[in-house]
């Protein structure tokens, strides 16, 4: 009687979406770049950003330049050159568009500066300066766009977030060098939810930490490690429209994706130039549709991954018959047990 009941639990069990145990990673869709200086080249690239319309925007940091591509990889256009003046850069770490697409902001790393252009590239405005005060900056890496326009920036060698208006105007700003809650330890990344809560990657204390648009301290997760759930040096952090949360793990040569409380869910990646693997991860962006983006600096290249294309979650039919095989063979066992045996 067990063995006739336990043998088909198993086959239902192993039929069940990878989901009922934990969800399966994405699946690899495409990459374009390669080491150079040419269109569609990129000489360590460290931001990606995706517009609601399509557009990928590279920030090829090394190449002191803006690239833009549509979500296949195509070419569309670029911009920049190594400089102090307007629209030259000097190390561009991050990139990020407003949601409606027309307004690109720049975190021009060694300017010290934020840059503000058109989707094509035309010039708008700048403002920053190196320094500690309010509107000053010490190596501004990761830039973020609120629904409402107001710009986040990471802050590195300052130890903090900045909030300001579209235009440049400082709003508030939240941090300090240290490891308690609200405090940072050399940020590299900042990534907006749709009800505006500021997800920040908390780079040397190996964590994400969460804060309302106002800077006030929601929760953390992370700690130093390999396993699901650690980090070591994370750069990036993006959210979808769900409240998915990608992180660009960057010293673990991996993604890992949580929940917006920071429940851990799938990862992929390990180090390596095939597809799939990673040679540091800067920065990971999400497109409407949940593809996901990465920056894979080493690499010299852009990665996109799709839960569209995930593989079936279905146990393949030779999983199906080894699990069957398997707990069948318990089955036998247990029968072989003393009648008052207790099956759990």
């Amino acid at each position: 009687m067990r063995k006739c009941v336990l043998i088909p639990l198993v086959v239902i069990c192993a039929l069940l979406p990878a989901t009922a145990w934990g969800q399966s990673p994405p699946a690899y869709l495409t990459q374009w770049g390669s080491e150079g200086t040419e269109q569609g080249q990129f000489h360590h690239p460290y931001g990606v950003a995706v517009s609601a319309g399509g557009s990928v925007y590279v920030a090829d940091t090394e190449n002191h330049r803006i690239q833009k591509f549509t979500t296949s990889g195509e070419f569309v256009t670029q911009w920049g050159g190594y400089g102090t003046g307007q629209g030259q850069f000097k190390s561009p770490s991050g990139v990020a568009v407003d949601d409606s697409g027309t307004a690109v902001y720049v975190a021009d790393m060694v300017n010290n500066r934020i840059q503000k252009f058109t989707a094509s590239g035309e010039f708008v405005t700048q403002w920053g300066g190196s320094g500690t005060g309010q509107g000053e900056f010490s190596y501004p890496t990761g830039v973020a766009v609120d629904a409402v326009g107001n710009v986040y920036v990471a802050e590195y060698s300052n130890h903090r977030i900045q909030k300001f208006t579209s235009s440049g105007e400082f709003i508030d700003q939240w941090g300090g060098y240290g490891s308690g809650p609200g405090q940072f330890n050399e940020p590299e990344g900042v990534g907006i939810d749709a009800s505006g809560n500021v997800y920040v990657a908390d780079t040397w204390n190996h964590r994400i930490q969460k804060f309302t648009s106002s800077g006030e301290y929601i929760t953390q997760w992370g700690g130093y490690g390999t396993g699901p759930g650690q980090f070591y040096g994370p750069n990036g952090v993006a959210v979808d429209a769900g409240g998915n949360v990608c992180v660009a793990d960057s010293y673990n040569n991996r993604i890992q994706k949580f929940t917006s409380g920071g429940g851990y869910v799938t990862q992929w990646g390990g180090y390596g130039t095939g597809p799939g693997q990673f040679d540091f991860p800067e920065e990971v962006a999400f497109d409407v549709s949940g593809n996901v983006y990465v920056a894979d600096v080493n690499n010299h290249r852009i990665q996109v991954f799709s839960y569209k294309q995930a593989a079936s979650p279905l146990l393949s039919p030779l999983g199906v018959l080894l699990s069957v095989l398997t707990v069948g063979a318990a089955a036998l066992i247990l029968m072989r047990k003393k009648p008052e045996t207790k099956v759990i």
